[in-house]
C-alpha cells in the first residue's frame, strides 16, 4: 500500500510538471503567433483641398437661326460645323413673289402720288375762286379733306413699298456675329414656314462653365471670400469628359442671387478662353476648385475598409488590441481621406494589412512615419 502511495505520488508530479509544460509551450505559441503589423499615427497637416462639380458647358452666345418668311429655300451657302464671319450669307429664298409684291406695291405709290398730285392742284383752284367769292368756303374744306385723305393714301403706298422691300431683305438669311454653323436640318429647295428653324451659330471663341455649389459649400466659400477678397483666387481648372485636364484655366465670375430651394444649391459661372475651339456648346466636365485647409486629418486610403457603404479603420489601443472604428470622410485626396469626424489627431491606427486582421486581435505594432507612409503608397 505504501508502494501504491508513492506511486500516485510520482504521478501527480509528472502530470503537473506536463501541464504546467503545456501552458508554457501555448504561450510561446501564443507569443510566436501575434502578427507583427504597420501602425500609424495620425496628425494634422495644412492641404489643398480640391473639390469637383459637374460642369455644363455653353457658348458665349448661342442662338438659332429662323427664317422670317414663307418661302422656298432656294441656296444654302454654308456647311454645318464651319466658321462663319458676321454678316455672311448663309442661305437664300426665293424672291420672285416678294418682288412682284415689291412692283405692285410701288405702282399703287405712284397712283397715290399722282392722285394726291391732282387734289392739291384742285385745293389751290378752289381756294382761288374762295378768294374772288366765286364758290362758298365750304368747297375748299372739302377739297382740303380729300387732300389729306390722298395724302394719308400716299403714306400708306409708302409703307407698302418699305414691307415689300424688306421681305426680299429677309430673303437672304446673314450670320449675327461671328460662330460656328450647327447642324442644317433643311436642303434646298425645302418650302419653309416662317420661323422654320434653319440651323443654329454658336461663338465659342470663350465658353462659360455652369456648376452648383451646395448652399453649405457655398457659405464656406463666400466666407473665404469676404476674409481677404484680393487675395482669394477665383481660378479653376477644367476636367473634360475624357479625363484629360483642359489646357487652360478659367475665372469664376458669377454667382446666381438665389439659392434653389429644391437642391439646396446655388449656380456659378466661369469662364474658360477657347482658342482653339476645342470646347463645343453642350459639352461637359468637371470643375475643379482649390482651397486651402488647416490642421486637416488625413487617413491613409490603404487603411481604410467599408461595411455598408460605411467608413473603418482599426485603432490600435494601448494593449496593441485592434478595435474596428467608423467615421466620416470629408473629401478624398491623391492616397487619403480627410476626415470630417469620427478620428482625432494622434490616434493609432493599422496602416494596412486590414484584410488579415479582426476586431480584438492583438498585434504587434510596427511604427509607420509619414514619410513611409508616402514611401509605401
Amino acid at each position: 500500500m505504501v508502494n501504491i502511495k508513492h506511486a500516485c505520488s510520482w504521478f501527480g508530479v509528472i502530470a503537473a510538471l506536463l501541464l504546467a509544460g503545456c501552458a508554457s509551450n501555448n504561450k510561446e505559441k501564443a507569443k510566436q503567433d501575434t502578427l507583427q503589423l504597420p501602425v500609424f499615427t495620425l496628425s494634422t497637416k495644412d492641404t489643398v483641398l480640391q473639390t469637383a462639380y459637374v460642369a455644363d458647358i455653353q457658348a458665349l452666345k448661342n442662338v438659332e437661326v429662323r427664317s422670317r418668311l414663307k418661302g422656298f429655300l432656294e441656296k444654302i451657302y454654308v456647311d454645318e460645323g464651319k466658321p462663319v464671319s458676321k454678316g455672311q450669307v448663309l442661305f437664300k429664298l426665293n424672291d420672285e413673289e416678294y418682288r412682284v409684291a415689291l412692283s405692285k406695291a410701288k405702282a399703287a405709290l405712284s397712283n397715290a402720288e399722282a392722285d394726291a398730285v391732282a387734289t392739291k392742284l384742285e385745293v389751290d383752284r378752289v381756294k382761288m375762286l374762295v378768294d374772288k367769292n366765286v364758290i362758298s368756303p365750304s368747297e375748299l374744306e372739302v377739297a382740303k379733306s380729300k387732300l389729306k385723305a390722298d395724302m394719308a393714301t400716299v403714306q400708306e403706298a409708302r409703307s407698302n413699298v418699305q414691307s415689300a422691300q424688306t421681305h426680299i431683305t429677309y430673303t437672304i438669311i446673314r450670320a449675327p456675329f461671328d460662330g460656328i454653323i450647327d447642324r442644317i436640318p433643311l436642303k434646298a429647295g425645302s418650302l419653309i414656314d416662317e420661323g422654320a428653324l434653319l440651323t443654329s451659330i454658336s461663338d465659342i471663341n470663350s465658353v462659360y462653365a455652369y456648376f452648383s455649389f451646395p448652399e453649405n459649400e457655398y457659405l464656406r466659400y463666400q466666407r473665404i471670400l469676404n476674409k481677404d477678397p484680393q487675395q482669394h483666387n477665383n481660378t479653376v481648372k477644367l476636367v473634360l469628359s475624357d479625363g484629360s485636364s483642359y489646357a487652360h484655366t478659367g475665372t469664376i465670375e458669377t454667382i446666381e442671387g438665389e439659392i434653389e430651394q429644391n437642391t439646396g444649391s446655388i449656380d456659378l459661372r466661369a469662364k474658360f478662353p477657347n482658342p482653339h475651339k476645342l470646347l463645343r456648346h453642350g459639352a461637359s466636365g468637371k470643375i475643379y476648385i482649390s482651397a486651402e485647409m488647416e490642421d486637416a486629418v488625413m487617413v491613409p486610403q490603404k487603411s481604410v475598409f467599408e461595411i455598408q457603404d460605411q467608413n473603418f479603420v482599426y485603432l490600435v489601443g494601448p494593449d496593441n488590441k485592434l478595435h474596428m472604428q467608423s467615421f466620416t470622410p470629408l473629401t478624398r485626396v491623391s492616397q487619403y481621406y480627410i476626415v470630417k469626424d469620427g478620428l482625432k489627431p494622434g490616434d493609432k491606427i493599422l496602416f494596412e494589412g486590414t484584410q488579415n486582421a479582426r476586431d480584438g486581435m492583438v498585434i504587434k505594432p510596427q511604427k509607420v512615419s509619414a514619410n513611409q507612409a508616402l514611401a509605401l503608397k
